[in-house]
């Protein structure tokens, strides 16, 4: 097994509550290498952490091993079925939708700073 693929299955494992769920597929093409890491829906949230920060921390250390071994290594996490950006979650909770500004309102925004 590849050294990336290897360190991200402990450490997907290590933090999930169903490691039995736990599924990775290593591509490599011209780009690099892409791991595409799929979990059970219950365990997305302790993947990604709290504003992504943790899947923030495992593509870092994906990078410096794919530097380590002269590759360009990328993190693809797959999202379930239902997660939470799907149209359904967002409907069932209005308040918590995005507010999009056009960029002249942006602007705007940021002339009253």
């Amino acid at each position: 097994m590849d050294a990336d693929k290897e360190f991200l299955e402990y450490v997907v494992k290590a933090l999930v509550d169903n490691p039995n769920d736990v599924k990775l597929e290593r591509t490599v093409d011209e780009m690099g290498v892409l791991i595409t890491l799929t979990v059970n829906p219950a365990d997305m949230g302790k993947i990604i952490g709290r504003q992504g920060n943790t899947a923030k921390a495992i593509r870092t250390l994906l990078r410096i091993i794919g530097m380590k071994n002269n590759a360009r290594v990328n993190l693809k996490i797959n999202e379930p079925e239902g997660g939470m950006r799907s149209e359904g979650r967002m409907d069932a909770a209005p308040h918590q939708a995005p507010t999009l500004k056009t960029v002249d309102q942006a602007m705007e925004d940021l002339k009253g700073i």
